[in-house]
């Protein structure tokens, strides 16, 4: 863990520069020291159908979701989160400022309940050699 999925809207998609939000996110996540490279996930989902405050079809959005195992204290998933929303923040300023409509940027990180998370990869044994 953990798995990092960013929403956008479709309005922002070409100028996103997604790959490298991606790969951003990733590595502030492999950097912090508490994720394992082997157990990040990182994907996106572009949303087509969204309605931003007074309907504006200029305004957009993008929103980060960081789902992580259980278990890590509250200054370490505060830190955590704040380093990603620095990355996110930093990638987009060049959109935010010259954004037609709104720009919304928001990012959640949520602890995934092991009762119900099942999980079967060998990423950790093929990145450990």
């Amino acid at each position: 863990m953990p798995h990092l999925i960013v929403e956008y809207s479709a309005n922002l998609e070409s100028r996103l520069e997604l790959e490298a939000l991606m790969a951003k996110l990733r590595d502030v996540a492999v950097a912090g020291g508490v994720f394992p490279l082997a157990g990040i996930r990182v994907r996106a989902a572009r949303r087509d159908r969204y309605l931003i405050a007074d309907g504006d079809p200029a305004h957009g959005f993008v929103h980060v979701m960081a789902r992580i195992g259980e278990g890590r204290a509250e200054a370490v998933r505060r830190a955590q989160a704040q380093a990603l929303f620095d990355a996110l923040r930093a990638h987009l300023e060049p959109l935010r400022s010259d954004q037609v409509g709104g720009l919304a940027l928001s990012l959640e990180m949520v602890e995934i309940d092991p009762v119900g998370s099942l999980k079967l990869n060998n990423l950790h044994e093929r990145l450990s050699g």
